[in-house]
């Protein structure tokens, strides 16, 4: 049955309301109702009649108590009683179908009369609000959120069941300011300043911190609060308490786990660069020179070394970097009680944090005690080398500081010992075949220069390669049947083996050709033929070939693509001989043949690219800067030509990385008064010649 049924006929009020009040009441978002003097319903708007069930016009004459009662809502005394007290009374009621209305009574006076009328107000469905709340609850509850509430001068007066659940505090420990007491003592003050600015400021509030728990431990805690205000006013404070330990954990996970990649993509890189720096080391020393720079960067040790097994695999000796401090012992025996020795011993990584923890190591051996007074070393770490599953020695980081090595630097530290190992083992390989090479290389050079009357004969070599590789330059000079001698300087393009048989094959023939046609024109013809019918068509080999007459000082020369000789003087300046090079060996072309002649005291020096080209100076450069320092040699370096080319070598390469060979053939006649066996012979052909 409907509610409007069971409500007596309306009488009307002699209270009029304007047309524009009706228009306001009907158009306000809550429900309104106007009470006379008399205790009757004088007016009502749309959200009210609505909630009562009838139609807004039969409303009116209506006691409010008879309409709540027939719509189910009961009323007590204080909404039916003293209404026009002057006071204000709210209430919130059930409907029998369980609907919640809130409602507020205050009240009103006529303004044309002063008659006194009582205003009901229904501020909405008081059963959405309830719902919405329990909504709230239910929400901030799966959210793991305490709702606390403050007055306007920040003390906490409701009770909060889930914060004593959290924090085992009872109400009177929490209400107040004591919930401050659950802090952790770190946080405390922070907090507590934070929120009396906050209060004092009445700006919002939002601070992380630290809870203890009622099991003892403590949980992460956001904190934040508003002000509620009315009138400008703040009339209390709401807020909200998250418990964020799950997601401070996992950001405190993620930051570790961060720091841990980080660190190992340092390593990675420390490794990276320990494998190039060890790639470019050829010899031990390299080696062991790189691992001590790896050491102090990448590690922190203040003393790395190598100790490496003898030949007899019975004694270790000790590398150390050049200028770094070296052990007690440079050479003792695999049994020595020594951090190196035990690692190789137990082919295992053996560390120390500290003087105790090595001499429980070495069982308490005398040298340890020894170790620590003569020198600074107060932790160590020594890595087994193995190189085809047998060690061959142990990488040495010593520490001027106790340390402990965690599980992820020593890997780091394994890996390390791994890539010297290697390393270690190339720079034996390398220099027993660089020894090697080399020995291959002056094989293929004169032991000695011959003894020739009347002219002075000099050779310098320096090899440039840094590799095993043997390389292309070389030199000859001989005497020839007539009394003249010979000299050649070349270079076959490229290292290695090829190189060097070719180079064999070039000074042999052209040793041969000198013999029986010697002037320089031909035996270049004659080279021509035996490349074309020999080498490969990418072989590249330039020469200066030169015959010299001791008594005549006359010089007769061919250039296969080669650089200009130089000509030292002791009274002018130097100069490179002014001859346009004709093409390298192979290339078929009519050879040149131009004639000098030396005058006594003078030399010519013929020389190799590697004297003036580089990375760092071109050819043209290098040409310039050799006769300028040929200029300024001294008087005695110029009278001995040894010392000349000594003087040009290093002159020349001072300041640059050498990265080619260096050759050099230096031919000289000195004066005549100073050589009074030639002076003779050399009247003694003027006057042959004048028969």
């Amino acid at each position: 049955m409907s509610a409007e049924t069971s409500i007596p006929p309306p009488r009307t009020d002699d209270v009029v309301l304007t047309d524009a009040v009706r228009s306001l009441l009907d158009d306000s978002p809550i429900g309104f109702a106007l009470v006379g003097s008399d205790g009757r319903i004088v007016a009502v708007n749309r959200l009210v009649a609505e909630m009562l069930g009838l139609a807004p016009e039969l409303c009116p004459g209506h006691d409010p108590a008879e309409l709540l009662s027939a719509c189910g809502v009961p009323v007590g005394d204080a909404e039916t009683v003293d209404h026009g007290g002057g006071r204000v009374v709210r209430g919130r009621h059930r409907t029998a179908d369980g609907r919640l209305w809130d409602l507020t009574w205050f009240p009103v006076s006529d303004p044309a009369t002063g008659d006194p009328h009582v205003a009901l107000i229904a501020v909405r469905d008081g059963g959405e609000v309830h719902r919405d709340e329990q909504r709230l609850r239910a929400l901030l509850q799966v959210g793991n959120q305490i709702v606390w509430t403050a007055d306007a001068e920040g003390e906490v007066h409701e009770d909060s069941p889930p914060w004593r659940n959290v924090t085992g505090q009872s109400p009177q420990d929490y209400l107040g300011r004591g919930w401050f007491a659950a802090l952790h003592p770190d946080d405390r003050s922070g907090v507590e300043r934070a929120w009396d600015d906050a209060v004092l400021d009445r700006t919002p509030f939002d601070a992380l911190f630290r809870v203890r728990t009622r099991s003892g431990g403590y949980a992460h805690y956001r904190a934040r609060a508003k002000p509620v205000m009315e009138g400008g006013e703040v009339v209390e404070w709401v807020g909200s308490l998250v418990d964020v330990t799950t997601e401070r954990e996992a950001d405190e996970l993620r930051q570790r786990l961060n720091q841990q990649l980080s660190e190992a993509a340092m390593r990675t890189a420390r490794l990276q660069k320990a494998t190039s720096d060890l790639a470019e080391a050829l010899t031990a020393d390299e080696v062991v020179a790189a691992m001590s720079e790896i050491g102090r960067s990448g590690v922190g040790a203040d003393h790395t070394c190598v100790v490496l097994l003898d030949r007899n695999r019975l004694r270790l000796d000790t590398v150390v970097a050049y200028g770094d401090r070296p052990l007690p012992l440079a050479s003792f025996p695999l049994e020595h009680p020594d951090i190196a020795a035990r690692a190789i011993a137990d082919r295992l990584p053996r560390m120390a944090a500290d003087p105790t923890e090595l001499g429980a190591l070495l069982e308490d051996a005398p040298e340890v005690d020894e170790l620590v007074r003569l020198t600074p070393e107060r932790a160590w770490a020594a890595l087994p080398m193995m190189v085809a599953g047998r060690p061959i020695g142990a990488l040495r980081f010593a520490f001027s500081a106790p340390r402990e090595i965690g599980d992820e630097e020593r890997v780091f530290l394994e890996a390390l010992a791994g890539q010297c190992a290697l390393a270690i083992g190339r720079a034996a390989l390398y220099e027993q075949e660089h020894n090697t090479a080399e020995e291959l290389q002056r094989s293929l050079l004169p032991d000695e220069l011959p003894e020739v009357r009347g002219v002075r004969l000099a050779a310098y070599y320096r090899s440039g390669s840094r590799h095993v590789q043997v390389g292309g330059d070389w030199y000859d000079a001989f005497p020839l049947p007539d009394g003249r001698v010979a000299g050649v300087l070349g270079d076959v393009m490229g290292k290695g083996i090829p190189a060097a048989a070719g180079m064999s094959r070039i000074r042999n023939a052209l040793r041969a050709l000198a013999f029986s046609m010697p002037e320089p024109a031909d035996v270049l013809t004659g080279l021509d033929r035996m490349f074309s019918a020999t080498e490969g068509m990418d072989q590249v080999t330039t020469l200066v070939y030169f015959v010299l007459d001791p008594v005549t000082g006359q010089l007769d020369l061919s250039n296969a693509g080669h650089l200009p000789p130089l000509v030292v003087a002791g009274g002018a300046r130097p100069s490179l001989l002014d001859t346009d090079p004709d093409t390298p060996l192979g290339i078929t072309s009519p050879r040149g043949h131009h004639k000098f002649f030396v005058q006594p005291g003078n030399t010519v020096a013929l020389y190799s690219d590697g004297l003036v080209e580089n990375r760092k100076r071109s050819v043209d450069s290098g040409l310039d800067e050799l006769v300028d320092v040929a200029s300024s040699a001294p008087p005695e370096v110029v009278g001995d030509p040894q010392q000349m080319l000594e003087y040009l070598v290093e002159s020349m390469l001072e300041g640059y990385e050498q990265d080619d060979d260096v050759t050099l053939l230096a031919v000289q006649l000195p004066v005549i008064d100073s050589v009074p066996d030639l002076r003779s012979h050399t009247e003694e052909a003027h006057r042959e010649k004048e028969r």
